[in-house]
């Protein structure tokens, strides 16, 4: 047996945002105010969507689906991270770190998918009103979204894969805040060509395609609003992409920023930036940014405390 394909790590230990003592503790306050933030705004807007029958269409189905990827993708994070803040060292173990990048790529991936979907669906409200309910039926909405997370397990699957049959025998610190690809990749003692080849080949179909589709989407949709005669009618139709657009903004900006650059150009502790950012917040403010310029939302909020309030 080639004993190159087994890892003689049999533990790393997370380098963190920061080496210095004194933030450790005013930073774990920060994370554990955003984490509860988040799992409360993405649990509400999952509930609300689910018991609001007036939003049981395919843009709030989307959005239900978005948020429960955003609460997913948070919690595959943020726990260990904030672990790691009262914690003397920052340990985390082979299995546990392959575990927690399997899981952050699946959730990852199909948050570029899922957002494109969501472009998709108001593509085809503004250009197609008249089929609208024919061509996003309850079944199309429904592999439309079982596709973005086949997409999002089989690119988990390729790059972990890759992973597992790496040689770890350098220094064992990660320096990132989780188990990352890039900065796992720079432990190996094994050729990690292959796995640099495929990182920048599925990210550019993950980032650059789904970004791709958006753009497209949203250029139709600009084309079909100009045409609209009423002042009225354009600022509707805006108002119900613009919390798409600014959601779309942040996760794909960040994202890319990381992942669609050779590991060799990117600065030491660049990518910690921006990892912050598509990890831990963007799915806080993803409920936010749908729900606060929201209309409908703020009316079926406003319907179930008024429910209660009668009981």
């Amino acid at each position: 047996m080639d004993h190159r394909n087994h890892s003689a790590m049999t533990e790393f230990i997370l380098a963190g945002l920061t080496e210095r003592p004194e933030f450790q503790i005013p930073l774990f306050l920060l994370f554990l105010g955003i984490y509860v933030v988040t799992v409360i705004g993405n649990l509400g807007m999952i509930t609300l969507i689910g018991l609001s029958s007036h939003l049981h269409t395919p843009m709030y189905y989307f959005l239900s689906s978005l948020s429960f990827i955003d609460l997913c993708q948070s919690t595959v994070i943020t726990p260990k991270m904030l672990v790691n803040f009262v914690t003397e060292k920052n340990v985390i173990s082979y299995p546990e770190c392959m575990t927690q990048l399997y899981f952050f790529l699946i959730f990852a991936i199909a948050e570029c998918h899922m957002l494109a979907a969501m472009a998709y669906d108001r593509y085809v409200a503004i250009c197609n009103p008249l089929l609208y309910n024919v061509i996003m039926s309850y079944h199309t909405c429904f592999w439309l979204t079982i596709g973005v997370y086949i997409l999002g397990i089989i690119g988990s699957i390729i790059h972990t894969g890759f992973m597992l049959k790496l040689f770890f025998c350098k220094v064992n610190v990660v320096n990132q805040y989780f188990c990352d690809l890039f900065p796992l990749l720079q432990l190996s003692c094994s050729s990690i060509y292959i796995n640099e080849i495929l990182v920048l080949g599925l990210s550019t179909f993950n980032i650059f395609i789904p970004a791709l589709a958006i753009l497209a989407s949203y250029i139709f949709i600009f084309s079909s609003i100009l045409h609209i005669r009423s002042t009225e009618g354009r600022s509707k139709a805006f108002s119900t992409c613009s919390s798409h657009i600014s959601a779309v903004t942040l996760f794909f900006g960040s994202l890319a920023f990381m992942y669609l650059q050779p590991s060799n150009v990117r600065p030491k502790d660049q990518g910690k930036v921006s990892s912050v950012f598509y990890t831990i917040i963007v799915p806080m403010l993803n409920p936010m940014i749908y729900s606060l310029r929201n209309k409908d939302v703020k009316l079926a909020l406003k319907k179930i405390v008024e429910s209660r309030e009668c009981f």
